[in-house]
């Protein structure tokens, strides 16, 4: 039984043997590309649950080809670089990265992160709100469907269950490492700049002024609290 189907994409050949050797070894379908337009093109040709992607390629670069991913089916995406900075991480995060791992890494940490983000791919929510509506702002979560001042907007996956989660704890502060587990995982709880990144997003998106935010609310030193 497959556990998934994953594209990986990178521009060296030994790399993409080793990382196909190793996924179907785990049970997952591989299905392998070598520059960021060839990516796209086998996307929509098997249309994977779960995309690896370098972040350095030649001609269309990671973050150009994490950019254009975004703009079609929501398919996680998790970006696999030498860079450790947390500017490359927010750089990546902001291009619509769902998590970034840094290389080298163990084979046990991608696998752990491959399956944190296909289970909240695969997972149908359960219990927490339904619907949140206010005169400027309509989320329904179980069509994933949000309005914000009369406008549709479309949140990534990663977005949507981080304000799903700061919704069904309307008026609490949340931490940031119950947010961060909450969304990306039980291993997650040390990614401050993964929470910043996002929750920047999805101001931008769903508050009339994001620097002056009626709805998500920093609590300094704690983590975010939604304001409904």
């Amino acid at each position: 039984m497959s556990a998934g189907k994953i594209l990986v994409v990178d521009d060296d050949p030994q790399i993409r043997r080793v990382m196909k050797a190793t996924l179907v070894a785990h049970h997952y379908e591989v299905t392998e590309a070598r520059t960021g337009e060839d990516a796209l093109e086998k996307a929509q040709q098997e249309m994977p649950n779960l995309v690896l992607l370098d972040m350095n390629m030649p001609g269309m670069g990671g973050l150009e080809t994490c950019r254009a991913f975004r703009a079609g089916p929501d398919i996680p995406v998790i970006i696999l670089s030498v860079r450790n900075t947390e500017k490359d991480k927010v750089a990546a995060l902001d291009a619509g990265a769902d998590d970034y791992v840094t290389k080298p890494f163990s084979i046990e940490e991608l696998l752990a992160r491959i399956r944190a983000a296909l289970r909240r791919s695969f997972a149908s929510p359960e219990g927490g709100p339904r619907a949140f509506t206010a005169p400027d702002l309509e989320i329904d979560f179980e069509t994933r469907h949000v309005r914000a001042q009369g406008k549709d907007v479309r949140l990534t996956p990663k977005e949507f269950e981080l304000l799903r989660h700061l919704v069904a704890h309307a008026g609490k502060p949340v931490t940031h490492r119950e947010l961060l587990q909450a969304v990306w995982g039980p291993d997650y709880g040390d990614e401050p700049e993964y929470l910043r990144v996002f929750i920047n997003q999805v101001r931008k998106k769903i508050e009339r002024n994001p620097a002056q935010p009626k709805y998500i609310i920093t609590e300094p030193w704690v983590g975010y609290r939604f304001a409904g």
